[in-house]
């Protein structure tokens, strides 16, 4: 007698762990599920989570839907239809073989099979939602393609849907299908004899339906076809060329009609039992579809159009040039020819007084250094790698500034310190902004700070006038539990006293930046959510605690608004007495006709991006953007504010009909707000990259490439791979202006082509980005792009040819070459291109950096070119009066420097300088000294000699920088040039052709 458990309890225990596994499952997905619904309800964008997954489910539903009930009915009909008795006993007998296997699970399989396909099917359609709901909801653009007369918002709302629909019910018929023949075969109505196939009657019945079914749908998609044809990317140029037009289209137009031919021959076939017609019918549209859309159009091109392509082409390049650059927002540009100088005539800065005053001098890429080791404070605060270019109004004027936000940096707490308390609970946020001129530097080379110091102060504000606290931010922790009761004890790190001998204080959050996680359900959320037991046992949660996550400005934006493009670089200002991140949003599309295709990760690409200094867009193709989107993420309480900017962008408008509450109008823009958006860079540089080509309007002249350009390669960066130079911001005034705007720039060459092209400058692009700072009004003038044209005639110096003057100059290069032999690191910096003074005027800053951890570059001299003039000095205004001929017209912003460091009175009858000037040479000598001491010291492996060399070439260095400096500037101190092409004062020309 067995004394084991009855098999009835130990067979409960399977059902029992998958019934607790589900459960568990379960759970983890609602806990995802629900804590997304309270982070979109707390930030007031639940109609944004609402509306996107119902549509998903709903859609979702739909296919599983259709894909479920089409397998099933197909395969249960042609079970129901099997026939009761087989014609051959040895095909019954295998047949019965696999029956009898398949009959325990026959059940499971004919229902388990559609689900299986309708989870894949449904998961597929609800991944096309925006589609549905563009289509539900378009807009019309008012404007119509030139091929077939269809409003633009047919391809780019409507065709997509269509197509979408067409692909899934093929994909729907095609699989229901082929479950129904298998079943058919399977159970005997189709058979496979010596003398042919055996097919019964309703296997013929069904066959004929599916076959009819697909010929219809396939004469459907091909129609649709005839309208892709202006959306191709196939030919050299996008849109339906004349091949498209004359073959393709009305080849397809023929299929799609014989398809459905093809489709009532199959029902003919299946009620008379004749198949003899419709496997012609099919042979006829096979046939047809080879010849007609491969072979025809084919020799179409080849024999017609190739001979005289140009000619026959033209009306479709014209038609793809007219498109390309309306959906890509290049129509309005203003086009003028600029009849650049290379002569640098004393005085001609003056007419650009203003824009001089402007010169940007810091480099946002090489100044982090300087921030951090002058500002940072302490290690667990951080400033970005890459700075950013705003303006603010300082003394009544506008004045360009480089800034940055302090924000925590929890990975440098001490590695005693760092448990889940510290990083979760203690240390929570950053502090305060950080801003210098970009225009002027301190004597020693460091930046001049706007707003600076703990507690925060300068003419951005204090802490009484504006909250410098950051919680959200883009190195933010991954989350942070914030809040507490009324008079509980303050546990947040806030920031430094900043009086000696005074501890740190602290701070209780203040604000709703998150959904709350006192209670005990929400904490066992979160705990699953975060993965951390930490979250639901620690006393640093308590009643009132919100958690903070999903920090990064961008990813906000994105979340709320999942059907933006968001630009890769968000950057702070100080608005509203808060700081607030202001975002781009793009809507974009790859369905406008004629337009030509750009990947946004290639057209965006440049020393930025591969540096990781900045966000690359993805790796996704467009032919149409806007942006119509300016956001702003509270640095403080993480609240965004989604603002229609492109009210008129039909694409924005369908979307507002999806979303109607998350969008606000601009014109509830606050003038603080207006006053510091500007014309995004990712926008910008996807347009210089399509102007390379579409500057150009007249067809012939576009078909035959004699006037492409490219964006020149970053000439500052060393062993450079062809990366294009990124646009800048910066004030100035272009010829037409009557003053200077914020714009952002960016120049061009002729084209690249295999690495190899002529560095001289063909265009420079600037686009206004001032929109002014009156409450919800925008300027007219902001986003106008200007394009500069110089005649190729006039051979003006590219970034690179200027880059190369001022590494091959031998005054510049002697004094840049022993910084570089010694301990210190020059550093190039950024090459503005400015169109001044009646030709292009090129500025660099140079920074020198020494060796060792707290080290940080300082600004030592300014390189400056016109033509191929070189000027070199401590300032840029030294700079300048040296390239003019001792006097530019107009002073810069760093004139207040000039002269500060003491330059030895000359004896009587000696040359102005002398002193300095053998000052300079003794110095030099020693470095040159110290130099030959450090490699013999080096090659006998007296690390210790080596270390004083070092020293002393440090020294050395110092001493000719401060005697280079006494040395009064003259003119003929500017390098000379060869007589290049002159050419009148720079004028813009309305009547300039593109």
């Amino acid at each position: 007698m067995s004394t084991g458990r009855p098999p009835s309890r130990r067979g409960a225990l399977t059902p029992t762990l998958i019934v607790v596994a589900l459960v568990v499952v379960g759970f983890i997905f609602f806990a995802n599920v629900w804590t997304d619904v309270l982070w979109y309800r707390q930030l007031g964008f639940i109609e944004v989570f609402v509306t996107e997954n119902l549509v998903r489910i709903g859609i979702f539903a739909a296919g599983f839907a259709i894909m479920f009930l089409a397998v099933f009915f197909a395969i249960r009909i042609a079970y129901n239809a099997r026939p009761v008795y087989a014609p051959d006993s040895e095909i019954r007998d295998n047949l019965n073989r696999y029956q009898a296997q398949l009959e325990p699970v026959r059940r499971v399989v004919m229902i388990g099979l559609p689900v299986l396909f309708g989870l894949f099917a449904g998961s597929a359609a609800a991944s096309q939602w925006q589609k549905v709901l563009l289509f539900f909801n378009q807009e019309p653009f008012g404007k119509q393609d030139p091929e077939f007369g269809m409003d633009i918002s047919f391809y780019l709302m409507s065709l997509p849907f269509f197509g979408f629909v067409t692909g899934f019910l093929i994909s729907v018929v095609v699989i229901a299908g082929i479950a129904g023949i298998l079943t058919h075969y399977l159970y005997g109505s189709i058979r496979l004899m010596e003398r042919g196939v055996f097919t019964s009657r309703a296997a013929q019945i069904h066959i004929a339906v599916a076959g009819a079914s697909f010929l219809v749908l396939l004469g459907l998609n091909f129609w649709l076809d005839r309208f892709t044809a202006v959306q191709s990317n196939s030919g050299r140029w996008a849109g339906a060329l004349y091949t498209d037009v004359n073959a393709v289209i009305p080849t397809k137009a023929i299929l799609a009609v014989a398809a459905v031919l093809v489709a009532v021959l199959f029902v003919v076939a299946a009620i008379i039992g004749k198949w003899r017609l419709p496997v012609i019918g099919t042979a006829m549209l096979v046939i047809t579809s080879i010849l007609a859309g491969g072979v025809y159009p084919w020799v179409i091109q080849q024999f017609q159009v190739r001979p005289s392509e140009e000619t026959l082409e033209r009306e479709y390049i014209q038609r793809n040039i007219n498109n390309t650059r309306e959906a890509y927002g290049l129509d309005k540009i203003q086009v003028d020819r600029y009849n650049a100088t290379n002569t640098a005539s004393t005085g001609a800065l003056a007419p650009d007084a203003q824009t001089t005053a402007n010169i940007r001098l810091l480099d946002p890429n090489l100044i982090s250094d300087a921030f951090s080791q002058l500002e940072q404070y302490r290690p667990y605060y951080q400033f970005p790698e890459a700075l950013n270019v705003d303006r603010y109004e300082v003394d009544g004027k506008i004045q360009d500034t480089v800034i940055a936000v302090r924000e925590l940096n929890p990975a440098n707490v001490a590695t005693n310190q760092q448990g889940w308390l510290n990083q979760h609970v203690v240390y929570t946020h950053g502090y305060g902004v950080v801003a210098a001129k970009g225009n002027k530097f301190t004597v020693d080379g460091k930046p001049e700070f706007l707003q600076s110091g703990i507690p925060s102060t300068g003419v951005l504000g204090d802490d009484s006038t504006y909250e410098p606290r950051i919680y959200f931010g883009e190195s933010s922790p991954d989350y942070s539990i914030v809040g507490a009761p009324d008079g509980a004890p303050a546990r947040e790190q806030d920031r430094p006293s900043g009086r000696e001998g005074e501890g740190d204080n602290q701070y209780t959050f203040e604000g709703n930046g998150g959904p709350n996680v006192g209670t005990f359900f929400n904490r066992v959320l979160y705990s699953i959510k975060f993965q951390s037991s930490d979250l639901l046992l620690s006393d640093g949660v308590n009643p009132e605690s919100q958690i903070l996550y999903d920090r990064s400005p961008r990813e906000r934006v994105e979340k709320v608004a999942p059907y933006l493009t968001v630009d890769g670089n968000a950057y702070p200002a100080v608005v509203d007495g808060r700081v607030k991140w202001i975002v781009d949003g793009y809507t974009t599309s790859q369905f406008y006709p004629y337009s030509q295709q750009e990947r946004l990760s290639d057209a965006t690409a440049d020393t930025q991006t591969t540096s990781g200094r900045a966000v690359a867009l993805p790796n996704s193709t467009v032919n149409y953007i806007r942006n119509s989107v300016k956001a702003t993420v509270d640095a403080y309480d993480g609240s965004v504010t989604l603002y229609a900017w492109d009210d008129q962008d039909p694409l924005l408008k369908s979307w507002q009909k999806v979303f109607p509450a998350s969008l606000k109008p601009f014109s509830e823009m606050s003038g603080d707000v207006m006053s510091h958006v500007r014309y995004p860079e990712d926008l910008f540089k996807v347009q210089r990259q399509l102007l390379g080509e579409y500057h150009v309007t007249d067809p012939s002249t576009f078909y035959q490439t004699k006037d492409v350009w490219s964006v020149p390669a970053d000439p500052t960066v060393e062993s450079n791979s062809g990366v294009k130079q990124p646009p800048f911001y910066m004030s100035l005034q272009m010829p037409d202006q009557d003053k200077p705007a914020f714009q952002l720039t960016s120049s061009f060459i002729p084209q690249i082509v295999n690495g190899n092209a002529r560095n001289v400058l063909y265009g420079f692009l600037a686009a206004d980005s001032d929109a002014g700072n009156e409450a919800g009004v925008k300027a007219e003038s902001y986003g106008k792009l200007r394009l500069l044209q110089i005649p190729p005639e006039i051979q003006v110096p590219g970034p690179g040819q200027a880059q190369n003057k001022f590494n091959s100059d031998p005054t510049v290069s002697q004094a840049l070459n022993l910084l570089r032999q010694g301990a210190s690191e020059v550093l190039n910096g950024n090459l503005l291109t400015l169109p001044v003074g009646g030709g292009i005027l090129y500025v660099q800053p140079v920074y020198l950096k020494s060796t060792g951890e707290t080290s940080y570059p300082t600004l030592q001299r300014v390189l400056v070119a016109f033509g191929d003039k070189v000027g070199f000095a401590p300032t840029l205004d030294e700079a300048l009066k040296q390239l003019f001929g001792g006097d530019s017209g107009a002073a810069a912003g760093d004139s207040d420097n000039n002269g500060q460091t003491p330059v030895d009175p000359a004896a009587p009858g000696t040359p102005a300088g002398a002193d300095a000037k053998a000052e300079l040479k003794a110095a030099l000598d020693e470095a040159n000294a110290a130099i030959r001491e450090g490699q013999s010291a080096l090659a006998a492996g007296d690390f210790a000699a080596y270390g004083e060399a070092q020293r002393k070439i440090e020294a050395a260095l110092q001493k000719a920088v401060a005697a280079e400096a006494k040395i009064p500037v003259a003119a003929p101190e500017a390098t000379p040039a060869p007589a290049a092409t002159d050419a009148p004062e720079a004028r813009p020309s309305p009547s300039a052709t593109s």
